[in-house]
């Protein structure tokens, strides 16, 4: 479980294709705390740590998580936003996360704001998921690359995010840019109470 708080935008230092399999390999500042098995958060999937070399680590993801995300379209050089998970004891700063997501979206506006900026995100939109919970609200929260941020201007297929420069600076959102492929995660909590309403 996760809470969207980044804690870095770490970089893909090699990509190898096998199979229907994608191995990506990150170089980050926490690589000595990190260690086989542990459960990391890379622009908002949970995906298992399979080796450590030197300053770097690999992930796997299988063509499942390729077909419902934007790993499959990472390049080496790019950043991709890193969350460990929640300590039991510690702090929800963000929201609750599980590194579960659900489908991707599309930047169609970026625009600077006096300093911050809001980002206007497009997805396609299923009815029969809606009714489940897969949607936005007004003020609600939703996870962008993993990172947990607040809704405004909440629309059947689109909504919008303020990111203040903090946000743009340390996550990958200053690369993100008109056309570029986002993963989302809708609220879960949000999911729980539309099946409890159609269980009543």
């Amino acid at each position: 479980m996760f809470s969207g708080i980044v804690e870095e935008a770490a970089t893909i230092v090699n990509r190898v294709s096998e199979q229907g399999n994608l191995h990506l390999t990150m170089k980050c500042s926490f690589i000595n705390e990190l260690k086989i098995d542990q459960s990391v958060s890379h622009n908002g999937v949970c995906l298992t740590i399979v080796s450590l070399a030197d300053d770097t680590y690999t992930v796997t993801a299988i063509k499942e998580t390729l077909d419902k995300t934007n790993l499959g379209l990472l390049n080496t050089g790019d950043k991709v936003n890193l969350e460990r998970s929640m300590k039991i004891d510690g702090r929800l700063d963000g929201h609750i996360v599980q590194g579960h997501v659900d489908q991707t979206a599309v930047c169609t506006q970026v625009e600077e704001n006096d300093g911050s900026w809001y980002f206007t995100f497009e997805y396609e939109v299923d009815k029969e998921k809606a009714k489940q919970g897969y949607m936005t609200v007004e003020k609600g929260s939703v996870c962008v690359n993993g990172v947990s941020l607040t809704v405004v201007n909440s629309k059947d297929n689109s909504f919008r995010v303020a990111i203040i420069p903090y946000t743009y600076e340390f996550t990958n959102f200053h690369q993100i840019k008109k056309g570029t492929v986002v993963n989302l995660e809708f609220d879960i909590i949000g999911k729980y109470l539309s099946k409890l309403i159609k269980t009543i």
